[in-house]
């Protein structure tokens, strides 16, 4: 499964826009498969911001451990984000460029 961030916008920021696109994404999970990776996608996102990251990401790492992949992390915004949520969440995202 692709989940593509570009469709919840470009600029992703704040910590109640993070939650209400994960509320929003949960119909997404219904039929994953146990052994089913879960790759989302950074490709046209611009800005993203660490609380967005820790109200959408934290979970699904949480949930899917190993079977989170992220891809297209290049961007500055993302890749200083997700250094920030890997630190103070203790957890380490798998990431494939």
């Amino acid at each position: 499964m692709i989940i593509e961030l570009k469709k919840f916008g470009t600029t992703l920021i704040s910590r109640q826009m993070g939650k209400e696109a994960f509320l929003a994404s949960q119909s997404l999970f219904k039929d994953v498969k146990e052994d089913e990776v879960i790759e989302v996608d950074f490709d046209g996102v611009l800005t993203f911001s660490p609380s967005w990251g820790d109200e959408f990401l934290t979970p699904l790492l949480n949930t899917y451990v190993d079977r989170l992949v992220l891809k297209n992390t290049k961007n500055p915004s993302v890749k200083a984000t997700l250094e920030i949520l890997q630190t103070t969440i203790g957890k380490q995202f798998k990431i494939s460029n």
